[in-house]
């Protein structure tokens, strides 16, 4: 009933993950997003490309409410969908 002792091993270091943990949005504000994506993907079978539209708003709106980092979308997949939005917006002089 001893254990052995291995003195010579490498101590394990955890680290953070490289872009930090997604807090979970305990006050529901994101819900809407996520349940109009969620819906999406059950009427698509599951087939995430059929929903990016939603999946943009819903990480939108994660990063309005800081649960998530800011990053630009272009950055997170989502460059298509912008130069699509500002190609069909009207243009002001």
């Amino acid at each position: 009933m001893s254990t052995a002792m291995n003195f010579g091993a490498k101590s394990f270091k955890p680290r953070p993950p490289d872009k930090g943990a997604f807090p979970l949005d305990h006050f529901g504000e994101c819900t809407a997003f996520k349940e109009k994506f969620m819906k999406c993907l059950r009427e698509n079978s599951f087939e995430n490309a059929l929903c990016r539209q939603e999946s943009k708003e819903y990480l939108e709106c994660r990063m309005e409410r800081q649960l998530m980092a800011k990053e630009p979308l272009a950055k997170l997949g989502f460059k298509d969908l912008i130069e699509e939005k500002s190609e069909t917006q009207p243009e002001t002089l």
